[in-house]
């Protein structure tokens, strides 16, 4: 018997499978807008895919005492992705307030001059 039932094995395994899918979808809309922060997004949803694992994979041996570090492991990810998401998401509103002040014909400095 193992530690965890069917339907929360489901819930397990398809979360990673969003997880990977949603990096994939992620980096592809990079490449399909040209904006490489939502690269560094996709990269910065690693560490919890990588957390993701360790759970699966502590519960998959069902928990033993010689796999604890997978916690350890796991608790470690799951803060530096946390981080690292936090850091692409700085990433790409910084860049979308730059592409506004590009795009915007009449800047604040231009109407600063003008006063």
């Amino acid at each position: 018997m193992n530690a965890l039932s069917i339907p929360t094995w489901i819930i397990h395994v398809s979360s990673v499978i969003e997880w990977i899918a949603a990096i994939w979808l992620i980096w592809k809309y990079g490449e399909v807008t040209g904006n490489r922060t939502w690269w560094g997004l996709s990269f910065a949803m690693l560490p919890a895919l990588v957390s993701a694992m360790c759970a699966c994979t502590w519960h998959y041996f069902d928990n033993p005492e010689s796999l604890e570090w997978l916690v350890t492991l796991q608790a470690s990810m799951t803060l530096l992705g946390n981080f690292t998401l936090w850091a692409a998401a700085v990433w790409i509103w910084r860049s979308t307030k730059s592409a506004e002040t590009a795009n915007n014909p009449i800047s604040t400095k231009t109407i600063e001059s003008k006063q």
